[in-house]
């Protein structure tokens, strides 16, 4: 029988087994370059050197680039957390958008990004709540994809949550960081996770305190989130 060393350099004996398959991606991350060209987005996500990189790139044209396996581990997501998952590298596909962070996202690349979407949809039967942004994930450290992203159109077409006037509810200041984190965000740092809240909800750059009206929102989307998701998981 074959000997070996794992990582840590404790011995063991190898016995292959034919149980096993590769990996199924769960979550999709969307990120922008905040590039001026697609071309330059490309030559850093290739560089052996910037230790960086998507399974996707999507230029302005609309024109998609594979740039890794979807069955490996691509490096886009970096330290990140969601949901109680702290290496969403390893459970997702990372999409680039080719985007400099101060313009809106061309129709025809939001045309594109959604055709691949329903693609990797179909194929690893993603949950719609598990299509996000890299600002989500890492809310303090990352601002993409911008406030310009159309993330409603996203939702409408099954890839996200969204929420139109939810009822009111008198809800208080103490259930914000609960409610953040029953959605997804790592509230350690709770203005971080309001700031990244905003910006994909309500297409808005800031970190004071929600109002009755977010607060509303955000009890809206953690029902939709609840609706979707089958007993038992």
């Amino acid at each position: 029988m074959p000997q070996g060393m794992v990582g840590s350099g404790l011995a063991t004996q190898w016995m292959a087994s034919p149980n096993f398959d590769e990996r199924r991606p769960n979550y999709v991350v969307i990120h922008q370059t905040t590039s001026d060209s697609a071309e330059k987005a490309l030559r850093t996500l290739t560089d052996s050197q910037r230790k960086v990189s998507a399974h996707y790139l999507i230029g302005r044209n609309g024109v998609v680039y594979q740039l890794v396996d979807e069955r490996v581990r691509a490096w886009h997501a970096g330290e990140s957390w969601w949901g109680g998952l702290s290496d969403l590298n390893s459970a997702s596909i990372g999409i680039e958008l080719d985007n400099n962070g101060e313009e809106p996202f061309s129709d025809t690349q939001v045309f594109a990004l959604l055709g691949l979407l329903g693609d990797l949809r179909l194929r690893y039967l993603i949950p719609p709540e598990n299509f996000i942004g890299h600002a989500d994930i890492a809310p303090r450290r990352k601002v993409d994809p911008s406030r310009y992203f159309p993330w409603k159109t996203l939702a409408e077409h099954g890839f996200g949550l969204w929420c139109e006037k939810p009822e009111l509810v008198s809800q208080s200041d103490a259930d914000t960081s609960v409610s953040l984190l029953a959605l997804g965000y790592d509230v350690l740092d709770p203005v971080a996770a309001v700031r990244a809240f905003r910006r994909h909800f309500l297409g808005e750059e800031s970190s004071v305190p929600l109002g009755d009206s977010e607060r509303n929102l955000l009890r809206c989307l953690l029902q939709k989130k609840t609706e979707r998701q089958p007993v038992g998981k």
